[in-house]
């Protein structure tokens, strides 16, 4: 009787720990389920590349390209036409005041100068024996040997004879200095930029042919295309670099900006003075021209383009909040900057935003970001 009784007592701890172990077993299934479906549901969260919003140091830098040129510039002509004869500058050529740049032709006027000279000495002999007949007859008169007639007709061929004399003085004059219109000299001394006019071209009366800029002031001009004209003019500080002179950077002060655009590229040309220019900054020399402008920190956040989501009229950024949920912001663009483009509001320092594939994400959509999965 014993026997049975322990051989069923024996029998049921069997049963309780074979129970036991497969407890033991489903358990562990169930972790191992439950550990897998964590996985596959973060394995499933969209991976989405963002940035961090951040305003910088509050200001705004914008760099032209430009060329050294002098404050002031001569644009020289003939003041009678002709064809060209003598070429004596080319551009790039120092020039001191009074030096020949070029000539034209000079026969035509050199011929009427000889005839205005001719008829310059017959009026002159006209005037002379004029002078001496009235002296002649103003002796003779005051003695009472001629007529009062002869004496005032004497006295009218004289004064006729002094006026043509003065008129052929003044007309070989006017012939004289076109004589010496046909060279053109240098008016200051300088450098030349250009030379409009070659040998045997014929040009005009007040056409421009050289250009010479004075020695003196230097400056920087450049090009600014119509929406950057409100920085140009509020700008805070100019530097001014040049690619020949790497190791020197100038300060700048706006001198002029054109009132007009150009017909071709509608920019304004704008001039920027040197301070303290070295002996070794020369005329046309590139310079690269960095306005800086201070600014608010909501005006200085700038996003890559590839950041914006456009819903009809309205840009929107994705915002990633602490959750990892993305949230669609609307914001209020201004102006561009390389690749990126201003968020005047809409967005703060801190905030993260989706910078790429934002048109394949969803409002409430909960992702992971590429800091995470590192």
């Amino acid at each position: 009787m014993r026997k049975i009784i322990n051989k069923k007592i024996i029998n049921k701890k069997n049963v309780y720990i074979c129970i036991a172990i497969v407890l033991i077993i489903l358990i562990a299934q169930g972790i191992r389920v439950a550990m897998n479906s964590n996985t596959a549901n973060s394995e499933e969260l969209p991976l989405v590349i963002t940035e961090e919003v951040d305003s910088g140091e509050g200001f705004q830098e914008y760099t032209y390209s430009g060329s050294v040129v002098g404050r002031t510039e001569h644009q020289l002509s003939f003041l009678v036409g002709g064809k060209v004869t003598n070429k004596q500058v080319e551009v790039g050529d120092a020039v001191s005041e009074g030096d020949l740049l070029l000539q034209v032709d000079a026969q035509d006027i050199q011929q009427n100068a000889s005839l205005v000279d001719a008829q310059l000495s017959a009026a002159k002999s006209q005037f002379d024996l004029a002078s001496d007949n009235y002296q002649r007859y103003k002796t003779l008169y005051e003695e009472g040997a001629v007529a009062e007639a002869a004496y005032d007709s004497a006295k009218t061929s004289y004064d006729v004879a002094r006026e043509a004399y003065n008129q052929a003085k003044a007309q070989y004059n006017v012939t004289a200095n076109q004589l010496s219109y046909t060279n053109l000299y240098a008016d200051t001394t300088g450098v030349v930029t250009n030379v409009a006019a070659e040998v045997g071209q014929v040009v005009g009366a007040g056409q421009a042919v050289v250009t010479v800029v004075s020695d003196g002031e230097k400056e920087v001009e450049i090009d600014v295309p119509e929406n950057r004209l409100e920085q140009l003019k509020s700008a805070k500080t100019i530097n001014v670099e040049f690619w020949a002179l790497p190791d020197l950077v100038l300060s700048g002060t706006l001198r002029e900006v054109s009132p007009i655009a150009d017909e071709v590229t509608r920019t304004y040309k704008a001039r920027v003075s040197l301070s303290n220019p070295p002996d070794g900054l020369e005329l046309g020399m590139t310079a690269s021209v960095t306005l800086i402008n201070n600014t608010n920190s909501d005006s200085a956040i700038f996003i890559p383009l590839s950041a914006i989501y456009q819903t009809g009229d309205t840009p929107n950024v994705w915002v990633v909040d602490d959750k990892g949920v993305l949230r669609l912001t609307k914001v209020k663009v201004g102006e561009f900057k390389d690749d990126k483009i201003q968020v005047i509001t809409g967005l703060k320092d801190g905030d993260i935003i989706v910078k790429a594939g934002v048109h394949k994400l969803s409002e409430g959509l909960k992702v992971k970001t590429a800091s995470e999965v590192q």
